[in-house]
């Protein structure tokens, strides 16, 4: 581990995919918030003997450093940092005046992001790199106004920015995910025009900056290597009921026009759509084929959804022993263990970021912008 130069907080922190990434790069996180109570017993978790410091108490034992309303933080009392992490929620702004900046964006959750900066700007500490992600969407939420107001505040605070729509498949990663990403710079200390986005990894695992490359062919994957051994995936196995339902509910969609009903997958496929929070109802965005066996279709594992964002968890154990190698399955990757219930699992790493495509992002921003 690289000694601990470069300071950084995690807002709207989920299970911590940007903390495993900043930390292997050898950042120190000084201060994390997330509300949802499961995700914060799944980061205290595999975080708090990393850093202990995040977790310390006052005397009436609530916490110093691990925030859990970001309404209620105090941006004087955070420490000082130099990246500010986040992936915050797309909400839609009521702009009243025509400034279309830091004051249309009140009433929000960019605001507290914003906020934050703009009170360690004043206290003369500026945050050098600010790395924020949302979904793919933000680009055209409200007509482009969402993100139009956002970049109109990151100017207003001084910084430069550049942003993308990233997918996690291009990356290692056997999951078609595109998300947005917007990484901003505090121009008076970070002398640079732009910030040049890896868009995949190749497969050699160099990373590859022109988008037109990508068509060379990415790392390899291949749904198999998330999967556990079959005596474990055996009970995941889908009812006839429930089979039945998504076929009919699929055959309805279509017939009315929509493309609404369940994804199937085998373990050759390439990738498979994208997991959402919304995973542990009825896994119907990703089933695993098993026809080639005579049985239904079944739902992956919480370990299998973990791994579909790049997380190492070693579970029960790889099918293929080859996958330990895995470019985003190795050793620099710490273990990471699931603490909760089976359907908080799911709705944790179908909320969570593809924690291999921060990873290259991080080490971008380090070496261009630090």
């Amino acid at each position: 581990m690289p000694p601990k130069k470069y300071k950084f907080i995690d807002l709207f922190a989920g299970i911590g995919g940007f903390h495993i990434a900043l930390h292997g790069l050898g950042a120190k996180c000084v201060f994390a918030s997330e509300w949802d109570k499961n995700a914060r017993i799944s980061y205290e978790s595999n975080f708090k003997d990393v850093e202990p410091a995040l977790f310390k108490k006052n005397s009436e034992g609530k916490y110093l450093y691990f925030n859990e309303d970001i309404n209620d933080a105090d941006p004087k009392k955070i420490p000082n940092f130099d990246i500010c992490c986040g992936g915050f929620p797309c909400q839609p702004f009521s702009v009243a005046g025509l400034k279309k900046g830091f004051e249309d964006t009140r009433g929000t959750l960019f605001f507290n992001i914003a906020n934050i900066v703009k009170e360690k700007i004043d206290s003369g500490f500026p945050p050098k790199v600010l790395f924020l992600e949302n979904v793919r969407g933000l680009k055209n939420h409200d007509k482009g106004n969402t993100l139009k107001v956002i970049l109109a505040t990151l100017e207003e605070l001084g910084y430069g920015y550049s942003y993308e729509v990233l997918n996690a498949k291009h990356f290692g990663v056997p999951q078609n995910r595109e998300r947005l990403f917007i990484i901003a710079w505090f121009k008076a200390i970070v002398k640079v025009d732009s910030f040049k986005f890896p868009y995949g990894i190749a497969p050699n695992g160099a990373t590859i900056y022109e988008k037109e490359k990508l068509k060379d062919g990415t790392f390899p994957t291949k749904v198999s290597d998330i999967f556990e051994p079959s005596d474990v995936t055996r009970s995941f196995t889908i009812s006839d009921r429930m089979w039945e339902g998504h076929k009919n509910r699929k055959e309805r969609n279509r017939m009315n026009g929509k493309g609404f009903g369940y994804s199937l997958f085998n373990g050759d496929s390439t990738y498979t759509s994208t997991i959402s929070a919304r995973y542990w109802k009825d896994g119907s965005e990703i089933l695993i084929d098993q026809s080639d066996k005579g049985l239904n279709p079944r739902t992956l594992t919480p370990v299998e959804a973990g791994r579909l964002q790049g997380y190492r968890i070693l579970g029960n154990g790889w099918e293929h022993p080859e996958c330990a190698n895995n470019q985003n399955y190795n050793d620099s990757n710490p273990e990471f263990k699931i603490v909760v219930s089976k359907k908080e699992a799911y709705h944790q790493f179908g909320n969570s970021v593809a924690v291999p495509v921060i990873k290259r992002i991080a080490e971008e921003i380090i070496k261009q912008l630090m």
